[in-house]
C-alpha cells in the first residue's frame, strides 16, 4: 500500500540510474517535489512502460542540481542555503562519502534517508538475516554500516535501507542479464558450488515503493529494514526461473557446478552472486511500513526480461563473453 502523506520537498543524491530513478518516479507520482543532486552527466530517462506524457512531466518537474558530494566545499556552495524535508542517500560508499551531507542537514530535515546494503551481515548458519545480526567489519560494503552508525550518533533522524541483489528492467549490475544471455544462447549455466545456495532477490520497484513509504512514517526513524521478494532462491532455481521467464522449457536447462576454488579467472567475474546462503527476514519492513513485495520473482524476471533484455539484444547490446564458462565446460 502507499501511505497518504502530504507534499515534501525531497532531495535525492543521484536519482538517474536504477535504484535511484525507480525511486524518483515513485516519489514524483505521489505528489512530492523531487530535486536531485549529482554530477550532472546522466539525463533523466523514461522507464519501462511509463507513458510519455508521464515522463516529460517528470522531466520538467524533477530539478537538478550539479554538484559533487565528494567536495565538502562544493556541497556547501551548492546545498548549504536549500531546504528540504527529507533526503534520500542513495549512492553513498564510505563514510567520507556519507558525513558531509549529514552533518550539513543534521537539524535540518524531518528524515534522512540511507541506502545501506544486506551484504554488511556477517555470514551466518542461521538464516535469514534480521536487522540485529551481526555485521562483517571485512565486508566490502563496510563503509555502509559505519555509515549507519555515524547516523545513529549524530542524532539525525534516518531510516536506513539494506536490500539484498536488486534486480529488475535498467539493471546497470548484470545479474539476471549473466542468466538470460546464456539462456538466450542455448548454453550451459555454470553455477558454483552444489547450485541449492539460497538467496535473496528484490524487484527494484518494490524497493521503490518501500523506500517512498518511509515518508511521513514516525515509527521508521531510528530503524534499519531489510528488503527483498518474499522468497528466497536457489541458484539452480534462478537459472529455470529465468529460462520460464523467456518461455523456455525450465526442465531443459542445462546446469554445470563447479568448484570455483580449482579455477583461476583472473580478474574477471564467473558468476554474478557471492556463492553462499545470503537472504534476509522482510518482516519488520512489512509490518512497519505497510509494504509488501508486489512482485514474486518469477513475475519480476518476466518483467526484466520482456523490457530490458530483449530490447538491449536487440539494439546488440549485448557484451558475449563466456570466456569463464568455457574455461569451467572445458575443464
Amino acid at each position: 500500500m502507499t501511505q497518504r502523506v502530504p507534499p515534501k520537498r525531497i532531495l535525492i543524491i543521484g536519482g538517474t540510474r536504477f535504484s535511484g530513478l525507480y525511486l524518483q518516479k515513485e516519489l514524483h507520482s505521489r505528489g512530492h517535489e523531487v530535486v536531485l543532486y549529482n554530477r550532472g552527466k546522466t539525463a533523466n530517462k523514461q522507464l519501462p512502460n511509463e507513458e510519455y506524457e508521464n515522463f516529460t512531466k517528470r522531466a520538467v518537474e524533477v530539478k537538478t542540481i550539479v554538484g559533487d558530494r565528494k567536495s565538502e566545499e562544493v556541497i556547501r556552495e551548492t546545498l548549504g542555503n536549500e531546504k528540504f524535508d527529507a533526503v534520500f542517500d542513495m549512492n553513498a560508499r564510505e563514510l567520507s562519502d556519507t558525513k558531509p551531507l549529514a552533518d550539513l542537514f543534521n537539524g535540518k530535515v524531518e528524515h534522512y534517508v540511507f541506502m545501506s546494503s544486506a551484504g554488511v551481515y556477517l555470514k551466518s548458519d542461521q538464516m535469514p538475516h534480521r536487522e540485529t545480526d551481526e555485521t562483517d567489519p571485512k565486508s566490502r560494503h563496510k563503509g555502509k554500516f559505519e555509515s549507519e552508525e555515524y547516523l545513529k550518533k549524530i542524532g539525525i533522524p534516518f531510516t536506513s535501507i539494506r536490500p539484498t541483489y536488486i534486480y529488475g528492467p535498467l539493471n546497470y549490475n548484470p545479474l539476471e542479464e549473466w542468466f538470460f544471455e546464456r539462456l538466450d544462447q542455448d548454453r550451459p549455466i555454470i553455477i558454483p558450488g552444489h547450485g541449492q545456495h539460497l538467496t535473496g532477490l528484490g524487484h527494484v520497484k518494490d524497493l521503490a515503493v518501500a523506500m517512498a513509504n518511509v515518508i511521513g512514517n514516525e515509527k521508521a526513524k531510528g530503524q534499519i529494514y531489510n528488503i527483498q521478494d518474499s522468497k528466497a532462491i536457489t541458484f539452480d532455481g534462478i537459472a529455470k526461473a529465468c529460462a520460464e521467464a523467456m518461455g523456455k522449457d525450465p526442465s531443459a536447462v542445462v546446469i554445470k557446478h563447479y568448484d570455483p576454488k580449482k579455477f583461476d579467472f583472473g580478474k574477471k567475474k564467473a558468476f554474478p552472486m557471492r556463492p553462499q546462503h545470503f537472504f534476509a527476514g522482510i518482516s519488520k519492513a512489512m509490518k512497519d511500513l505497510d509494504w509488501a513485495p508486489s512482485y514474486s520473482t518469477l513475475e519480476g524476471l518476466k518483467d526484466s526480461y520482456l523490457n530490458d533484455f530483449a530490447h538491449k539484444k536487440k539494439a546488440e547490446g549485448l557484451k558475449n563473453d563466456f570466456e569463464c564458462d568455457d574455461k569451467v565446460l572445458g575443464h
